[in-house]
């Protein structure tokens, strides 16, 4: 079967939007109506006049579009396309958490169930994380969840002490730290560039930390030509599409089979998936009202504060 053909067929049939993460397949990426970063995709959502929203990334993604547009069909290719980090904070755990520390402000990250988002006051992803918390007070107390790698970060560059929940990405914890000095010893004009949700020893030697979007925006506009790219290859396709002339060379983790690293949930996303999931309308994001009611108004005051995040429109 000729995917593209058909996928083309069927979004235009059922007047769908295809919003891709840079994390997904190339395929897929190209295929997109709009290919950008967490909050890119939830901005989109937000202000497409689309009937179906077919969200290629993980769950909590395709629940944030739907928590923004309860009125759309929202789509998944499939369903068990998870998150490690949204998994490490269970709602009535996190709950538990912001009650054991009252009067406290909290900010959860993105990467999370829309059953979390319901105990928020601020949703957050990488991009606007840093310039969020600097918006509020500097005595303010905060709670800062689920990523305590995106936390601790913060923390260090803006002089605040959030209580952190103890969360983690499984693919941003697994880079090998010796793997990416052997790296820059291969390529010493290589600059290293790394993801928040790195371990502090590898921010600590990367030349750049940014979000997925202000990576790729580095990449771009830097004259650097050889960059260690150390978050989930995909991203890494755009790069490539941006900066033809330029080398991207994904750090490893520590296994020491593998040369990248991926995200398992996300690569669960195929294009054959992507066709049943328009054909059949299903798996289909659902969100209990109750909980989008109380999720809705975090959500909302992360687009408020925060600024248009580069994405690719198409």
């Amino acid at each position: 079967m000729d995917y593209i053909k058909e996928i083309n067929r069927l979004r235009k049939a059922k007047n769908a939007v295809i919003l891709a993460h840079y994390y997904q397949t190339g395929d897929i990426q190209d295929i997109a109506d709009c290919v950008g970063d967490s909050l890119a995709l939830a901005q989109w959502a937000a202000e497409t006049e689309a009937d179906i929203i077919v969200l290629c990334g993980v769950h909590f993604m395709g629940e944030t579009a739907k928590i923004l547009c309860p009125d759309k069909k929202v789509l998944i290719p499939d369903a068990a396309a998870g998150c490690s980090l949204a998994d490490s904070c269970p709602a009535d755990e996190f709950a538990a958490f912001v009650r054991q520390h009252p009067g406290h402000t909290v900010i959860s990250y993105v990467n999370t169930t829309a059953a979390v988002k319901a105990v928020t006051d601020i949703v957050v992803t990488s991009t606007n994380a840093r310039r969020i918390v600097e918006s509020l007070p500097k005595n303010e107390k905060i709670i800062f969840g689920p990523d305590r790698n995106l936390g601790d970060y913060i923390n260090s560059m803006t002089g605040r002490s959030m209580v952190l929940w103890n969360g983690a990405c499984h693919v941003h914890e697994q880079f090998s730290l010796e793997r990416i000095l052997a790296l820059k010893k291969q390529y010493p004009d290589a600059e290293i560039i790394a993801h928040p949700e790195c371990k502090q020893p590898v921010l600590q030697v990367a030349q750049f930390v940014g979000s997925t979007s202000a990576l790729l925006n580095y990449t771009v506009r830097t004259p650097k030509n050889v960059f260690i790219v150390a978050t989930e290859s995909g991203v890494i396709h755009e790069m490539q599409k941006q900066s033809p002339s330029k080398t991207f060379i994904p750090a490893p983790p520590n296994d020491s089979t593998c040369a990248c690293n991926e995200c398992s949930f996300m690569r669960l996303n195929t294009m054959e998936k992507l066709y049943r999931c328009l054909h059949d309308e299903q798996p289909e994001i659902i969100v209990e009202e109750s909980v989008r009611q109380k999720a809705v108004r975090p959500v909302l005051r992360m687009l408020e504060l925060s600024q248009t995040s580069g994405m690719n429109r198409k």
